[in-house]
């Protein structure tokens, strides 16, 4: 059996920053690809409980995710019960019929739906991310190094 390879693709907001949610917290946050795939940082921390999370992967990117997966699978087995059929379509001792094709589940678009989010920028790492306004206003902590940002004072 073949391997393949399931790619989904996440879309960025107008000024590049993709969607993110805390598993510990669901806070969500915007941070941008490049801070998120750069080698240069360990983790990414959670701007509001300030925790590192193993995945920061929207519930809207679960579900698609999900999705892809049941309807591969899906097409897997309707590929191998067809074979089956036709494998055994002369054999008068066994008889195999495939049946209908299974219904493909939904594949829900994904969006970068949170728009109230504001840019902060982290003077401790020099870099931005968009955060909860307010977070902004009190304190927040940096995505990139963990440390507290006391709002714009």
């Amino acid at each position: 059996m073949s391997e393949e390879i399931i790619t989904i693709s996440i879309p960025s907001d107008n000024e590049g920053y993709v969607l993110m949610q805390c598993e510990h917290c669901g806070e969500y946050f915007k941070c941008t690809p490049y801070d998120i795939e750069t080698d240069e940082l360990l983790n990414i921390y959670c701007p509001n409980c300030g925790l590192i999370s193993d995945s920061y992967i929207t519930e809207d990117v679960m579900q698609l995710a999900n999705a892809k997966i049941n309807n591969y699978a899906q097409d897997l087995l309707d590929d191998f019960s067809k074979k089956l059929e036709r494998q055994f379509s002369h054999n008068k001792f066994v008889k195999f019929k495939a049946g209908r094709k299974p219904k493909k589940e939904y594949e829900p678009a994904i969006y970068s739906s949170i728009e109230d989010l504001v840019e902060c920028s982290y003077k401790c790492c020099n870099r931005t991310a968009k955060i909860n306004p307010l977070l902004k206003m009190s304190v927040s902590y940096c995505p990139f190094c963990g440390g507290a940002d006391f709002g714009d004072k």
